[in-house]
């Protein structure tokens, strides 16, 4: 074992291991690194760690340092130059009139070198290009052609996943990438829905793939010949998620298919047989054994019964109690509906003595005894309230009617005397 730190140039791209030199350096810190190109700043993308000793490439080079206030400051100086450099490329390459596109442009950490990455379709003559960039900038020019993964990596963006680009994030190599990848995965065989930004084939094709290869290996080919529990048939349809297949029995009908399961049938050997030969018996069917659903325990009763078992054996008295107390009370004698109060109401009404002469009253106490009666009405049609009260004022009424009489006779017999 050897301890080493994870570094990556300009934080993409693959990580290479550097010797710490006595350093403790952390992750997301910048270092000054010894390449063979010379001294580069750095991100430090994993600190100080163990790897086995073949994994490490001889010699390891060392960390100089841990990037300072001065170092960081000639890398902003670095990032300034090189976008300079970006925009007097452009214009010289458009003055040759070059068919090639430029992608970008890196300045060493010495200032030495200048190094211009561009993509192209085929081979380009830039020596005229490169004296003509020497003559400005005065130090070393290189340029160097890429491909458009690498493009994509370099520039970055955003996927029709939503996401960036894999490139440009994790992906240290680019893993070779079929379009047989995309058969055995169901996948439309649209260039326009499997390709990338960079008009290739997606990389992330490749994730899945060995857990396809692994499913195929269960289930037949569609279009094999397979022999079910039911008999003979053909496989039309077969889903490598579900691992279920659709077969096309031939005791059955043109239109009839049935859905098995990966284990209830198998492919047979050498395809259908000729006609009058008696295909082999490859299949035994072996049930699944069903697995019995797992009860579903309270987490709440679990940890009370765990915490404190007496306050459980409490809880479930307490609430024994209670049920019992509500049937109690659901027995109790239930009190009269409010209709049954304003029919008594009503009968009342109707029992009280009414007047002798039908003529009606056009005196003060007529009118009065009008208004108590309405008052009666009403009490009684909202629902008969307070029968005590309404009792109280029908009484009232029949006394101011009585008094009425004594005084209307009292004073027509007074003046048939006066005559």
């Amino acid at each position: 074992m050897i301890e080493v730190v994870s570094v990556r140039f300009k934080n993409r791209g693959k990580s290479y291991y550097f010797a710490p030199n006595g350093f403790q350096v952390e992750a997301g810190t910048k270092v000054i690194v010894e390449t063979s190109k010379g001294l580069e700043i750095v991100d430090c993308c994993r600190g100080n760690h163990m790897v086995m000793d073949t994994s490490v490439i001889q010699p390891l080079r060392p960390v100089v340092r841990i990037a300072t206030q001065d170092d960081l400051r000639v890398e902003e100086i670095n990032k300034r130059r090189e976008k300079e450099a970006f925009d007097i490329c452009q214009q010289k390459i458009a003055e040759h009139g070059l068919d090639m596109r430029l992608v970008d442009v890196e300045c060493n950490f010495e200032g030495n070198k200048t190094m211009f990455f561009f993509t192209s379709d085929g081979r380009v003559d830039f020596r005229e290009l490169v004296k003509d960039l020497a003559g400005i900038f005065r130090n070393r020019i290189e340029l160097r052609q890429i491909g458009v993964r690498d493009e994509a990596k370099m520039i970055g963006g955003i996927g029709i996943c939503g996401r960036p680009y894999c490139c440009s994030q994790f992906l240290d190599e680019f893993q070779p990438v079929s379009t047989k990848m995309a058969k055995v995965q169901s996948l439309s065989l649209n260039p326009a829905k499997i390709s990338g930004s960079c008009g290739r084939l997606m990389c992330c094709l490749r994730y899945e793939q060995e857990a396809y290869e692994e499913l195929i290996k269960k289930v037949p080919k569609q279009g094999a010949f397979v022999e079910t529990k039911d008999g003979y048939g053909t496989a039309v349809q077969v889903n490598l998620l579900r691992q279920t297949v659709k077969v096309k029995l031939d005791s059955d009908g043109d239109d009839s298919l049935r859905l098995y399961k990966a284990n209830e049938l198998c492919a047979v050997p050498g395809g259908r047989p000729k006609d009058g030969e008696t295909p082999p018996h490859v299949f035994n069917y072996v049930p699944e054994p069903e697995e019995e659903p797992e009860e579903i325990q309270d987490q709440w009763s679990t940890l009370f019964a765990e915490a404190a078992p007496e306050q459980v054996v409490d809880t479930e008295k307490r609430e024994a109690k209670s049920r019992n107390a509500g049937r109690r009370r659901s027995r109790q004698k239930k009190p009269k509906a409010p209709e049954a109060s304003v029919q008594e109401a009503a009968r009342e009404v109707k029992a009280q003595p009414k007047p002798k002469s039908s003529k009606p009253h056009r005196n003060k106490a007529g009118a009065k005894v009008v208004k108590v009666e309405a008052k009666v009405h009403n009490a009684a049609a909202e629902g008969g309230q307070k029968n005590a009260g309404t009792e109280n004022a029908a009484k009232e009424g029949s006394g101011r009617r009585s008094s009425n009489r004594r005084r209307y006779y009292h004073g027509k017999a007074k003046n048939s005397g006066d005559k």
